[in-house]
C-alpha cells in the first residue's frame, strides 16, 4: 500500500513538472538569461547572435598569445573577473577552450576586434593590442552587472553566443578633465581613466594650466607649480603634478590605451603664469592670485621676447614628458589679446610644438589664426554660434585642418541636466541626456567635409566641480553617448534604441560605485535596496 501512494506522488510530482510547476508548488528555476549581444554601449559595428551561450566556471582559464602586450590584457581581464566570480581564472599560453586572447591580422584596424562565443568559450581577436583591451569592455557588458563587484557574487556567468565584428568609427574618443579649476589627485585621475576605458574613450586631455591654477611642475619656471598650483576656484589649497606624478598618469592611461593630451591655454587664461613671474607682464607687475570663475581678462605679453622663451621652455619640458604625439596650446577666450597680437603669437608658438616632436591642437579660435600644417582644431561653439564663425573652422576644415567636435550645448559635461541639476553650469543652455546623444559628428558642422572630422571629445571643465563624486555625477550618463558617438558607425544611432541600451548600463554603475544622474529620460531599471 505505501508502496502504491508512493508511485501515485511520483505520477503526480511527474505531471507537474510536465506543467511548469515544481511538487512544492512553484515554478522550476529556469536558467539565467545572458545579456543580448546587442546591448552592448557603444553599439558594436555588427552582431549575428547564434548558438549556445559560454558559462564562465572555476575551471575557466584566460588563454593569451606568447606577447607581453596580450599577457597584460588578459592579466587586466583576469583582475576585473576574480573579485566578482570568486575563481582562479589562470592567464595561460597553453590550453584551448576557456577565454582567449589572439592578435593576428585581419579587417580590425589599430583598435576593432572580433568576439566569438559559444558552448566550449569566448575568443576574442585583434590585430592591436588596444583591439583586445576594447573587446574585453565589451566582454565586461555581456556579463552581469554584478561582475564589477569586488566581493564573491552568485552568478551565473554566461556570455551569450554569437559574434560580434567592431571598429571605431572615429579615431578620436576623447574626454577633458579641466584639473586648473580645482585639482585632482593622481588616484582621482586614475580613476576616470577607468571610467573612460569601459567605454572605449582613447584620449585623456589635461587641461594643466588656466587663471586659478597651474598643475604640471616646470624646473626651468618653478614658481609655475609651487606658487601658482597652491589654490584653485574659491580658494582651496590647490596642488600641481611633479614630473614622476605626471608620467604614472600618463603610464596609467597607456595600460588602459588611452592617449594623455596635455594642455597649456595661452595666450589667454594665463594668470597662473602672469602672478608667478612679473617678467612675463607688458607692464612688469605680476597681478594677484585669481579664484574666482571670469574669462577673458589675462593674456601673455606677446611683444617680448621672454614670452617665447617661456613658451620654449614649457613646451620643451612638457613633450619630453608625453609620449603622444600631440600637445594643446589652447587658444580660447584670448579677450585681451588683438587680433593682431594673437595671430603674432600663434605664428610663433606653433613652429615650437613642432620643434619638440608633436602636432598642435588648440581650441576653434586657432583658425582666426593661419593653423599650422596638421593642426587640429577643436571646435566648442553651439547649435547657435553664428555663421561666420562656423564658416570659419569649416574653411579650415576644407584646408585639411582636422576638426574635433566638442559642441557645449550638446557634449560639455559641466552643463546642468535641468535648472535644478546642483553641479555645473547652464551658460550653453541646459543639457540633457537625449540632447547629448541625438546628433551626428558628421554633419554637424556646414560646410566642414566629413573627412575633416577627426572625432568627438568631452570636456568638463571644474568650476563646480571639486571631487570625483561630482566628476561622476556630471559625467555619467552623458559620457557614455560621447562614446558611442565616437565609435558606433551612423547607421546604429538611434535614440529610442540607445536609451534601453544605456538602462541597463545603470546596475553596472551602481556596483561600480558610481553615482549617476537617473534622468526621467531614460528608462532605468529599479534600484535594490
Amino acid at each position: 500500500m505505501r508502496q502504491h501512494h508512493r508511485t501515485l506522488r511520483l505520477l503526480g510530482s511527474l505531471l507537474l513538472v510536465a506543467t511548469g510547476v515544481s511538487a512544492t508548488g512553484a515554478a522550476p528555476a529556469r536558467p539565467a538569461p545572458s545579456t543580448p549581444l546587442d546591448r552592448v554601449v557603444p553599439a558594436p559595428a555588427s552582431v549575428a547572435p547564434g548558438g549556445s551561450p559560454y558559462r564562465i566556471t572555476p575551471d575557466t582559464h584566460i588563454r593569451v598569445d606568447d606577447s607581453g602586450e596580450a599577457r597584460r590584457v588578459g592579466e587586466y581581464l583576469a583582475a576585473v573577473l576574480r573579485p566578482s566570480t570568486g575563481y582562479r581564472l589562470p592567464v595561460t599560453t597553453r590550453g584551448g577552450g576557456g577565454i582567449r586572447l589572439r592578435l593576428a591580422k585581419g579587417p580590425f584596424g589599430a583598435e576593432g576586434y572580433r568576439l566569438d562565443s559559444g558552448r566550449k568559450g569566448v575568443t576574442l581577436t585583434a590585430a592591436e593590442p588596444a583591439g583586445l583591451f576594447h573587446g574585453v569592455q565589451t566582454l565586461r557588458q555581456l556579463l552581469p552587472a554584478a561582475v564589477e563587484k569586488d566581493s564573491v557574487q552568485p552568478g551565473p556567468w554566461l556570455v551569450a553566443g554569437g559574434t560580434i565584428k567592431d571598429t571605431p568609427r572615429y579615431g578620436w574618443r576623447g574626454a577633458m578633465l579641466d584639473v586648473s579649476r580645482h585639482f585632482f589627485t593622481v588616484d582621482q585621475v586614475k580613476r576616470y581613466i577607468d571610467q573612460l576605458a569601459l567605454y572605449k574613450i582613447n584620449k585623456l586631455h589635461l587641461h594643466l594650466s588656466d587663471d586659478q591654477g597651474w598643475r604640471i611642475a616646470i624646473d626651468s619656471w618653478p614658481r609655475l607649480a609651487t606658487y601658482r598650483g597652491s589654490t584653485q576656484v574659491g580658494g582651496g589649497p590647490g596642488g600641481h603634478y611633479t614630473k614622476a606624478d605626471y608620467q604614472e598618469i600618463v603610464r596609467y592611461a597607456s595600460s588602459r590605451y588611452l592617449e594623455v593630451v596635455p594642455e597649456i591655454d595661452m595666450p589667454g587664461h594665463t594668470n597662473a603664469a602672469l602672478a608667478s613671474y612679473a617678467e612675463l607682464n607688458c607692464d612688469g607687475v605680476a597681478p594677484a592670485l585669481y579664484t574666482g570663475t571670469e574669462v577673458g581678462f589675462s593674456s601673455l605679453c606677446v611683444g617680448k621676447e621672454i614670452t617665447y622663451d617661456f613658451v620654449d621652455d614649457v613646451i620643451r619640458e612638457l613633450a619630453a614628458l608625453t609620449p603622444g604625439a600631440y600637445l594643446h596650446i589652447g587658444g580660447d577666450e584670448a579677450h585681451s589679446t588683438s587680433h593682431e597680437d594673437y595671430v603674432k603669437f600663434m605664428d610663433r608658438v606653433q613652429p615650437i610644438v613642432a620643434g619638440y616632436g608633436k602636432t598642435v591642437i588648440g581650441w576653434h579660435q586657432l583658425t582666426g589664426a593661419t593653423p599650422a600644417k596638421g593642426a587640429l582644431a577643436q571646435y566648442w561653439g553651439l547649435d547657435g554660434t553664428g555663421a561666420e564663425e562656423k564658416e570659419r573652422v569649416a574653411a579650415a576644415a576644407r584646408g585639411g585642418t582636422g576638426i574635433i567636435l566638442s559642441p557645449a550645448d550638446r557634449i560639455y559635461l559641466d552643463m546642468k541636466y535641468t535648472a535644478d541639476t546642483p553641479l555645473g553650469l547652464d551658460w550653453a543652455g541646459l543639457v540633457e541626456v537625449k540632447r547629448s546623444y541625438d546628433w551626428d559628428p558628421g554633419d554637424y558642422l556646414p560646410g566642414a567635409p566629413a573627412s575633416a572630422v577627426r572625432g568627438v571629445e568631452a570636456p568638463l571643465w571644474t568650476e563646480t566641480i571639486s571631487k570625483s563624486a561630482d566628476i561622476e555625477y556630471m559625467a555619467f550618463p552623458r559620457l557614455a553617448g560621447v562614446a558611442e558617438l565616437g565609435w558606433s558607425p551612423a547607421a546604429t544611432h538611434d535614440w529610442d534604441a540607445y536609451k534601453v541600451r544605456l538602462a541597463a548600463q545603470g546596475p553596472r554603475w551602481e556596483a561600480l560605485g558610481i553615482g549617476y544622474y537617473r534622468s526621467p529620460q531614460v528608462p532605468w531599471p529599479a534600484q535594490r535596496g
